[in-house]
């Protein structure tokens, strides 16, 4: 064996050529992707490279037609799930190298608008219903394994987040819910959460972090901070207008608002909201969900005619730097950022 010497110490080759091996895998290892889908009648999903590079344009297998809701699309551990609305479906993606590929399209009990991974199930928001399925690696049961009616059930259900032992869910007709968990899945009927503001006025979007679930009440231009069945406190968006749906990066929470087409910044700590940039970042038209992942926030908007992906960076201050901005067809629905450690 050769040796070659440092100073007072001995370093076999071997070794060192095992670390410029693993420096190399290091350098090869997954990139971040950033997924969207076109929600359209035949339904895509659309796989793009964190630099906005789309990479590839998948059949989900389904139908889209969803609308109002956030986190139609949902990333974790290298899965991807998208919902298709018209044909009462979810499709399940798999990440094959710098890309993506359909393993599986299960049936829902309504038809979907929101879906969210928890340990070991995937939930899914439809119309009316949530519903919970279990995950066994990276194939999930078809069938539900539990199941609940929502409390207002008139199809304004827009998003479901996961805490510990529950779910919560907002509905736009004025209601925020949980629903309790057994062994991962759904359990008994939604309960209301306590402490709903009095001028409550359209609950949209949600993010989730242990314990607290921050949710937007859009139309009253408000975001709540929720814990243990209650809200603890609201803050007021400002300049500007409709803060529909949320995503959190570290300390910092970040809002699309709509109709103000703009991304706005808080700080948020204890009980506390607190309005750090009242306009962190302008969109092209009016945005309809934000997902962060890998060091980027992604954002979907649309002006009627077009759906823009904006893809930022944000550094250790919170700021957003805009790396790209894309045009595809109208209606995307859903962002998701896929990291590259999955």
């Amino acid at each position: 064996m050769i040796f070659l010497k440092t100073g007072e110490r001995l370093f076999p080759a071997l070794a060192i050529l095992l670390l410029a091996a693993t420096a190399t895998l290091q350098a090869e290892s997954p990139k971040p992707l950033v997924v969207t889908a076109t929600n359209a009648a035949a339904n895509q999903l659309l796989v793009y490279s964190a630099n906005g590079t789309l990479l590839q344009t998948l059949s989900t297998a389904g139908k889209g037609g969803a609308s109002g809701n956030a986190g139609g699309i949902e990333a974790k551990n290298g899965m991807v799930a998208a919902v298709n609305f018209g044909s009462q479906s979810v499709s399940l993606f798999e990440r094959e190298g710098d890309g993506m590929r359909l393993t599986q399209v299960l049936s829902t009990i309504t038809s979907p608008l929101s879906v969210a991974f928890g340990e070991g199930h995937l939930y899914v928001l439809g119309t009316t219903t949530i519903e919970s399925h279990a995950i066994y690696g990276h194939d999930v049961s078809n069938s539900a394994d539990g199941v609940a009616t929502l409390l207002k059930a008139d199809g304004s259900a827009a998003q479901v987040g996961v805490l510990p032992g529950q779910l919560i869910i907002s509905e736009k007709s004025n209601t925020i819910e949980t629903v309790q968990l057994s062994d991962g899945a759904v359990t008994g009927s939604p309960v209301l959460v306590s402490n709903i503001p009095s001028n409550v006025n359209a609950p949209f979007g949600l993010v989730t972090r242990g314990d607290k679930a921050y949710v937007t009440i859009a139309h009253a231009n408000e975001i709540s901070l929720v814990r243990h069945d209650t809200v603890l406190t609201v803050t007021g968006s400002g300049t500007q207008s409709a803060p529909c749906w949320v995503t959190l990066v570290g300390p910092f929470l970040f809002s699309s608002n709509s109709p103000s087409m703009s991304v706005s910044r808080y700080v948020v700590f204890g009980n506390k909201i607190v309005q750090d940039e009242a306009v962190a970042a302008s969109l092209n038209g009016n945005p309809t969900d934000i997902a962060f992942g890998d060091g980027y926030v992604a954002v979907i908007d649309g002006n009627g005619t077009a759906s823009h992906l904006s893809i930022f960076t944000v550094d250790r201050d919170g700021n957003l730097k805009l790396k790209i901005a894309d045009t595809m067809g109208s209606g995307a629905n859903g962002v998701a950022v896929v990291e590259g450690d999955d």
